[in-house]
């Protein structure tokens, strides 16, 4: 088993190239089945949305999770994977 708080401390990286795309920074969660949808990690070394206004993230489906490792997430993302603006509560926003 494995708690959400040490998804913050593993690096992701896209087998697909090699590339490290960052620490997973959110989970998106079913509230009905309980299950991991997708890992949230900001793009561009953004940590917790504290550097920065604006921004990008890359929402990762469950399912293009190769491997869970002690200290890695290794991910499958096609070419054509784009990163997605920020979303932002309406509290943040303010």
């Amino acid at each position: 088993m494995l708690k959400a708080s040490e998804f913050q401390t593993k690096d992701v990286v896209n087998v697909s190239d090699g590339r490290r795309l960052g620490q997973v920074h959110d989970l998106e969660l079913d509230v009905v089945s309980g299950r991991v949808q997708a890992i949230i990690v900001p793009s561009g070394g953004r940590r917790f949305g504290l550097w920065g206004g604006g921004g990008n993230e890359y929402v990762i489906p469950w399912r293009n999770i190769v491997k869970i490792g002690k200290d890695v997430i290794l991910v499958r993302l096609d070419s054509g994977y784009e990163e997605k603006p920020i979303r932002r509560s309406p509290e943040e926003e303010g």
